[in-house]
Order: C-alpha cells, then sequence, then structure tokens
C-alpha cells in the first residue's frame, strides 16, 4: 500500500503541465529523439526523488540560495523557450518539416528543462522526500520506488503517446496552436518563478 501511495502522489505532483511535459509532448508529436528524451525525464526524476528520499531535501532547507539560483536560470531558459516556440508557429515551413535537431541538442534541452526548474526540486527531493521519510526507515524506499514508478509511466505514457498520436497531431495547424501554446506556458512558468 505504501508504494501505491508513493505512485499516486508522485503522479499527482508529474502529472500536471509544465515545461518538461509540454517538451516531452512536443518531441513525441515530432518523432525526433523520444526514447532519448524520455530515458532523461525518467531518470532525472529518479535520481531526484532517490536524493530527497536520501536526505537531500534537508540540505536544499538549509541552501535556500541554491533554489535562488536555479529560480532566475530556470526563468531565462523558460522565456528563451518561449521565444523560440514564438518563432517557431510563425514559420508554417518550419511546421510542416521541421529542421531535425540533434541529439545532443535535444538530450541538453531535456536536462536544461529537467534541472533549470526549482519546482522539480520542491516537488520531488523536498515534498517527496520528506513524504517517502514519514513513512519510517523501512518503508521510506517503498514510498520512494512507488513515486519512482509513477514517474516512468508517465514519462513513457507521455512521450511514446504523443508519438503514436503524431499522425492526428501533425498538421502545420495542430503544430502551430501547439507551439503557440507552449510559448504562452513558458512564459507563464518563467513569470510565475519570477514573481515567486
Amino acid at each position: 500500500m505504501t508504494g501505491l501511495t508513493g505512485m499516486l502522489t508522485g503522479l499527482a505532483l508529474i502529472v500536471a503541465i509544465g515545461a518538461q511535459n509540454a517538451f516531452v509532448l512536443r518531441q513525441g508529436v515530432r518523432r525526433e529523439h523520444i526514447g532519448a528524451v524520455v530515458a532523461v525525464c525518467m531518470a532525472g526524476d529518479a535520481a531526484l526523488i532517490l536524493g530527497g528520499t536520501a536526505g537531500i531535501g534537508a540540505l536544499v532547507t538549509r541552501f535556500p540560495q541554491a533554489l535562488e539560483v536555479l529560480r532566475w536560470g530556470g526563468a531565462a531558459y523558460l522565456a528563451w523557450f518561449a521565444v523560440r516556440s514564438f518563432l517557431s508557429a510563425a514559420k508554417p515551413s518550419a511546421l510542416v518539416q521541421g529542421t531535425p535537431r540533434s541529439k545532443g541538442s535535444v538530450v541538453a534541452s531535456t536536462v536544461a528543462l529537467t534541472f533549470l526548474n526549482p519546482h522539480v526540486y520542491l516537488d520531488t527531493v523536498v515534498l517527496l522526500g520528506s513524504l517517502a521519510n514519514q513513512q519510517g526507515p523501512d518503508l521510506r524506499w517503498v514510498f520512494a520506488a512507488g513515486a519512482v514508478a509513477g514517474s516512468v509511466a508517465w514519462f513513457s505514457a507521455l512521450g511514446y503517446g504523443a508519438r503514436a498520436l503524431s499522425g492526428v497531431l501533425g498538421s502545420p495547424r495542430t503544430w502551430r496552436f501547439l507551439d503557440l501554446g507552449i510559448g504562452i506556458l513558458m512564459l507563464a512558468l518563467a513569470a510565475r518563478l519570477i514573481l515567486h
């Protein structure tokens, strides 16, 4: 039961649409290096959840200036990503075929969207780590494993589900709306980080 609680808690935090999920969705629709994107997201979440369970959450709580640096870096990155999305939406030719990005570039973007977001540390390291440790020394790892399993299930479903629906979602009009929506979401998240 503790593992299921961890999975449901992890899903409740991860499923909320954010920069990382929007990027995974976009890459799935593009059918571009989705395996690498999903793997980076799953590995990043697992490392952060397990790190929080091992006690890193207490360290982050003691040094809030680390989250402050991540907050401003994350806001700048999200604003840059929003501009890129708006530019992409304005170029219909890019929406039809798009210029393929290298695997390294896509992985770097995934890493940035995963680790430059201070909310990921609050959700995975601090919140899930704290909840896991409330389960006691024996069950905390069961809770953490459930949260990791929820992350694996979510990113697999999101990335490969978008890839499977890429034919339906791949029209230029859909791309335009997707890019505009992602751009607006990125700006809103950047503003939220700055004003928080």
